[in-house]
């Protein structure tokens, strides 16, 4: 019998900050294995609450996240740390993850956390910086290098991990075009199954085939990206904009 276990599975979550503030009503979401799916919405839609769920960082509020049919208990340390193994979030401040001497000290800090060392330990951080063209700065001291750069280690730190989901928090910002396209090349080859925040809709087509749109802490819209981008109504309901000129039948 095929597996049809999907890579992670959300059903009813809620969630409200100790303020009081409800951030998310009943959100269910399901994203098969190998699925890349963007997670649009506006400033102060939840995107940051749930993302924050897929790992136990927050938790306490109802409804259930699963990850390959694995429960995120986060009272539980054991499959706490299998899940956090298994979902690597990439932050929008690459320095927000690189505090290490240097590039190669940074991308083995997770495994070695986890027991893995010596050749092991070596494989890994070397795959991870060859998949994000890294390589030759192995020995660099991180904050030396350009912004584009540190972002790609970030994403190194997390795949020498080698999650089955990777969680990327607006990968575009602050990028410059160059590093912008190079990064894309580099997402787009990731056997992982991805789920990307952002607010860059022309990055969000060409990336991710599905878009779920998110607002008020509920989930407004789950379709193909093009669909969703191209539906003006909607679009503006949930303000989102697509910059000037773009034509997202273009890709589709």
């Amino acid at each position: 019998m095929i597996d049809v276990t999907p890579a992670l599975a959300i059903s009813g979550l809620t969630f409200a900050y100790p303020d009081g503030r409800q951030a998310l009503f009943g959100v269910d979401l399901s994203i098969a294995d190998g699925e890349r799916v963007a997670l649009l919405g506006p400033n102060g839609a939840g995107k940051t609450t749930l993302v924050l769920h897929l790992n136990g960082i927050l938790h306490g509020g109802g409804g259930r996240v699963e990850v390959a049919g694995l429960p995120v208990t986060p009272r539980d340390r054991q499959a706490i740390t299998e899940i956090r193994r298994r979902v690597g979030i990439v932050f929008q401040d690459p320095d927000d993850q690189l505090f290490m001497p240097t590039v190669a000290e940074d991308v083995a800090f997770g495994p070695s956390n986890l027991g893995v060392h010596g050749e092991e330990l070596a494989s890994r951080v070397t795959e991870a910086l060859t998949a994000v063209g890294m390589l030759e700065h192995r020995d660099q001291i991180p904050h030396h290098l350009s912004f584009g750069q540190r972002r790609r280690v970030a994403v190194a730190t997390v795949l020498a991990m080698r999650p089955s989901i990777l969680v990327l928090d607006e990968p575009s910002s602050n990028l410059d075009p160059a590093s912008r396209r190079e990064l894309a090349g580099i997402l787009a080859d990731l056997p992982v199954t991805v789920l990307m925040v952002t607010h860059d809709l022309p990055y969000a087509l060409e990336l991710c085939p599905r878009s779920v749109i998110l607002d008020g802490g509920r989930i407004v819209a789950d379709a193909a990206t093009g669909d969703l981008l191209a539906d003006r109504e909607l679009m503006a309901a949930h303000r989102l904009e697509l910059p000037f000129g773009f034509d997202p039948s273009f890709r589709r």
